[in-house]
């Protein structure tokens, strides 16, 4: 066996073998050294991906999806059936319902003519569309002008009030229009339209006529 040259250093001793390592030993051990460096190092990898698509995800959440839920915008309807009542003659349907009722939209349209419409849109406690229309001053075709021309499938005597009925919901059961009942009191025509169920649209009927008697 030649000495080692002055200066070098000298072979590592492995404690399992009791003697320093042949060359042959010291590549695998180097070898074995780098494989195990580049599994660790797959792993931190797959770990770091994994907190990236986390952060993806939090980021959906946070900045897109809560900003969507958060569009919805309710409005005092009462107050705006306030407000609009000031500039019309004509009585304005403020109905009385519970506070799980909530109103996207309350306002004064002008309709056909010299006509005006007094709506609201709601939205009920089973998460449904249910909107309330008021013909001010509109003659019969004002409900052609909603519902179209297609005949009603038949009537409803709610809280005292006859009710002409149109039941879309099998041609169009998603639509604004699926379900509506029609009437005229006094001197307001009325129409409610919607997505809402038969127990909310009696219960909506029944605010409005309770006031306009």
């Amino acid at each position: 066996m030649s000495s080692p040259r002055p200066g070098a250093k000298p072979p590592r001793i492995v404690a399992e073998l009791g003697r320093p390592e042949t060359p042959e030993e010291a590549a695998a051990r180097r070898a074995d050294n780098s494989r195990r460096h580049r599994e660790n190092q797959t792993a931190r990898n797959l770990v770091l991906a994994l907190l990236a698509s986390l952060g993806i995800v939090f980021f959906l959440v946070v900045v897109i999806v809560r900003p969507d839920q958060a569009k919805t915008q309710y409005v005092d309807y009462h107050a705006a059936a306030a407000q609009a009542q000031a500039g019309v003659s004509e009585h304005i349907v403020d109905p009385a319902l519970p506070s799980d009722w909530l109103a996207n939209s309350a306002q004064l349209r002008q309709a056909s003519g010299s006509a005006q419409t007094w709506y609201i849109g709601l939205i009920t406690p089973d998460q449904k569309y249910l909107g309330l229309e008021q013909g001010i001053g509109a003659a019969d075709s004002w409900f052609t002008a909603l519902l179209g021309t297609t005949p009603s499938t038949g009537t409803a005597s709610i809280a005292g009030v006859t009710w002409r009925v149109y039941d879309q919901r099998a041609a169009n059961p998603g639509g604004n229009f699926a379900y509506a009942l029609a009437t005229t009191i006094g001197t307001s025509r009325f129409v409610l339209h919607g997505t809402a169920t038969r127990a909310e649209f009696t219960q909506l009927a029944t605010a409005v006529a309770s006031q306009e008697r």
